[in-house]
């Protein structure tokens, strides 16, 4: 079996032309396999099966090993036994229909409360970049806006008066959401100063040109705000999710939260599509740190 496998490792190197990086992570994964052979007493790569090989990867899973590192060692098995068979020494492939077991999901990080009005509720400079920068901030954090529909905004899509902004999320799948009442003070500040810059077109926010802020820009300007406010790493992906926790922290409605973020996954779709819009804003209004309706439907 060490032959074949040093034959193959050869055929990666002069023929596929591998870096010596990839050769040795391929070498790496399929000793691995080896090992194991050797200690189950599976004599050759033609007598190593599914089984044997499901089995493998769960010991590897028990010792600690990731979900995408098993991921790598399948690969690794799939190109050994495609060599194999156009070699005519196998005719199968044990890894064929194997999945790796799925990894934990990193839960994404927040800002707990008391951060996130930290972040939003000190001193504003009356200038450009700082009324355009918090109008930003207030509107992540009030909607839960991806940084896609952010940027992608116009005016008609706002309606400042009623306190409802239509986005356009994932999939050309339209929603409406609530905005706050800080937000909307503070879209009522920068909208004038916009004005200045002679707009090329409806964007919500523009640079000091008059020019759509694309992605890269908010991004920095998110950071920096980040940086100067907290004292650490900010991205607007944070502000939505911390948009989601606190909701959810307080209303306990899980479905109304997913509802609101506009999430794609057609079991949820699924879930949720009875809610209406008046159930979504009576959530939003009764949990949001900075929602709080106001008697006469001022939002």
């Amino acid at each position: 079996m060490e032959r074949q496998l040093d034959a193959y490792c050869a055929h990666l190197r002069n023929e596929r032309q591998v870096s010596p990086h990839t050769l040795e992570a391929y070498r790496r994964d399929l000793n691995k396999v080896l090992a194991y052979c050797e200690k189950q007493h599976v004599s050759s790569w033609k007598a190593l099966d599914i089984q044997a090989l499901r089995s493998l990867i769960a010991r590897l899973h028990q010792q600690g090993q990731s979900s995408r590192s098993l991921s790598r060692l399948l690969s690794a098995v799939r190109g050994l036994y495609h060599y194999l068979n156009r070699e005519g020494l196998c005719d199968h492939d044990p890894a064929n229909g194997l999945s790796p077991p799925k990894g934990e999901r990193r839960l994404p990080k927040t800002l707990d409360t008391d951060r996130a009005l930290q972040l939003l509720d000190g001193a504003v400079e009356d200038d450009f970049l700082a009324h355009r920068d918090q109008a930003i901030l207030e509107l992540f954090y009030s909607s839960g806006l991806r940084l896609s529909e952010l940027t992608g905004l116009n005016l008609d899509q706002l309606d400042l008066a009623d306190g409802l902004v239509q986005v356009l999320g994932k999939g050309s799948k339209t929603r409406v959401l609530p905005v706050g009442r800080k937000a909307r003070e503070a879209l009522e500040l920068w909208l004038p100063l916009r004005l200045l810059t002679n707009p090329v077109d409806d964007a919500v926010f523009v640079s000091q040109q008059g020019r759509r802020l694309g992605p890269r820009a908010i991004q920095l300007r998110v950071k920096a705000a980040g940086a100067r406010e907290l004292g650490q790493n900010l991205h607007p992906h944070m502000l939505r999710h911390s948009f989601a926790s606190h909701l959810l922290e307080s209303s306990q409605d899980l479905r109304a939260v997913q509802e609101l973020l506009g999430h794609a996954d057609i079991k949820t779709t699924q879930i949720y599509t009875h809610l209406d819009f008046q159930h979504l804003a009576t959530v939003y209004d009764s949990a949001h740190p900075r929602a709080k309706r106001i008697k006469g439907g001022d939002l």
